[in-house]
Order: C-alpha cells, then structure tokens, then sequence
C-alpha cells in the first residue's frame, strides 16, 4: 500500500521543525502505543540529532500492554531517550512530563528561565491532548480526524517551560508497505484517501495470527475463520451487511472491523514489534538505496546526453 498525502502545511512544518531545533533543548515526539514504529516519523528521527527526546506512547489503553512495555525497554537503550506510556484516562500521568522534562535537561534553562521543549508527532496520535493537560486549559483543538492542527504556536506553561507545538507530520512518502497500512488501520490517515477493503483486509490477517482469542471473544465464533476473506464474509453476515443477491457488502464490514479495533471494541491490540520494525527498517533502507542509485544513474545519464551536445 502505497500512500503519499503531504498537506501544505505539512511541508511547512518540517521547514520550519529545521530552523527551530538550534534552540531546542528538548523533544517530545508522541507516538501511537499501537503503532510505535510506524508512527515514529523517519524525519524527526533524522533531524533531532542528540537532542535529549521523551517517546509518548499514547492511547496506551487501546494498546496490547506487554507490547507497549517491550517497546518502551526498546526505546531506552538509547541513553538520550526517556519513554513512557500514556493515556487521555489519566491525565496526572502526562503532567509527570513536567518533572521528567527538567530532570533530563536540568541545565539548559535560557537567560529568562526557561527550558524550550518542541513537542510533535504524525496526525491524530494524540498531541493536542497532551498539550492540553500539561497547560492545563484548552489550548489547541482535539479531534478524531487526522491534521487538526494548522500552524505553529508557542505555549508558556508557566512552570518554566516553553513549549513548541507543530503541525502533526507526515512524511511524504511511506516508503514500507506494512508501516502504510498500519497508520490506515489506527486512522493517522483520513479514511477518504484509503480504501476501507483494502485495509482492513490486511488487519483482519493480522489479528487471525496473533490476536485470534480477541476476535473469537467478540464475535462468538466457535472457531476462528482461517483467512481474512472468511473472516469479514462471518462478520458481515453476524451484522447484517448484505448487499444484492445476499452477498457480504465488504467495504461496510470493512467500517464496523477497523472502528471496532481503533475503539478497542475488539481488544488491546498492538499492530507491531520492535523484532518486525528492525527487519522492516532493513528493508525500507535497502528500497530507498535502490532508488538514490537510480536517481543518480538517471542523473549521469542526463550530464552524458549534455556533454554530447555541446561538443
């Protein structure tokens, strides 16, 4: 699955991210517990250099919990990384940022006090609510739907510490297939650039593999159908989505899957590991080497053609 959906004001965003982070002495990169890799956002990985980060895995409530603690023993090994799991059902958790905050960068307070912390993440993974309980107010709009937030603002929250909020990113292009139906499946991406099907065709194979005791539990199978197709066709007929001639309307029970699994309806469920996330990474590298050395062939190939016009 191949998705490529890149606002404007995305674009400005990562401009922007770039000519702020020299005065920058802290990140906070929220990311979704369900998707850890997928929605760590390979820019930011590239741009934030040694700059201390806390990793926020959010809605860790929809999330498989023994999956979010690997990823959180994951995300340390890094000595420069703090991570933390975090849910809007407990707001007293996202204000221990605060404390977690000074204690990494005790020193880098500037000359009025303050401690500058850029504050980011990919679409719909939960920023603005975490904004909201560290001010303590609503600061910025909160939603369901993906790219609520539009520019750039400076929030004080009075503790000391300046926050920078940012635009959700996504980056241009998703380079890994699985990494692009992920962010489908959890909704970082609108529902009118996917097609419903489509994507839950793919999590219903994932949750036949390695959740089939939620699936069995939700919807009273006896036994669990063995393929994706089956599994939607014993869905759609438990719920009624019938088209003509009494066949399954797929692209409903594709609605009623995937909102069934964002709302954890079906379980806590993690769409990932850091073992698939460091083969994909592999791959994902040797897919984007691929295509620089044919952007470059391309490019020597067009200088040859020059030269000889010019003789």
């Amino acid at each position: 699955m191949s998705i490529n959906w890149y606002p404007g004001h995305m674009y400005k965003a990562t401009k922007e991210i770039k000519e702020l982070l020299p005065k920058i002495d802290l990140i906070i990169e929220v990311l979704d517990s369900r998707i850890p890799y997928s929605s760590e956002n390979p820019v930011i990985a590239k741009l934030r250099g040694d700059i201390p980060t806390i990793k926020l895995l959010s809605k860790s409530d929809l999330s498989d919990p023994v999956l979010t603690q690997r990823w959180i023993e994951h995300f340390e090994k890094d000595e420069a990384v703090k991570a933390m799991a975090v849910t809007t059902e407990q707001p007293e958790r996202i204000r221990q940022i605060t404390s977690l905050i000074k204690k990494m960068v005790p020193e880098k307070e500037d000359k009025a006090g303050y401690i500058h912390v850029l504050i980011m993440g990919i679409p719909n993974v939960g920023k603005s609510t975490v904004i909201n309980t560290l001010a303590g107010k609503a600061i910025t709009k909160t939603g369901n739907e993906p790219a609520v937030t539009k520019g750039q603002q400076k929030i004080n929250l009075h503790n000391g510490i300046m926050l920078w909020d940012t635009p959700g990113i996504l980056w241009p292009k998703v380079e890994n297939e699985n990494s692009g139906y992920r962010l489908a499946t959890t909704g970082a991406i609108k529902d009118t650039a996917i097609e419903h099907d489509d994507v839950a065709f793919f999590a219903a194979d994932y949750l036949i593999k390695n959740y089939p005791e939620c699936l069995q539990q939700r919807y009273k199978f006896e036994t669990v159908p063995k393929t994706e197709v089956e599994l939607l066709e014993a869905i759609g007929r438990n719920r009624g989505c019938l088209g003509g001639g009494g066949h399954v309307d797929f692209d409903k029970v594709s609605k009623i899957l995937l909102n069934e699994f964002r709302d954890a309806t079906i379980g806590r469920i993690t769409l990932e590991t850091p073992e698939m996330a460091a083969k994909e990474k592999v791959a994902v590298e040797l897919i984007i080497a691929k295509k620089e050395a044919e952007k470059e062939a391309k490019k020597q190939q067009r200088r040859g053609k020059s030269k000889k016009r010019n003789k």
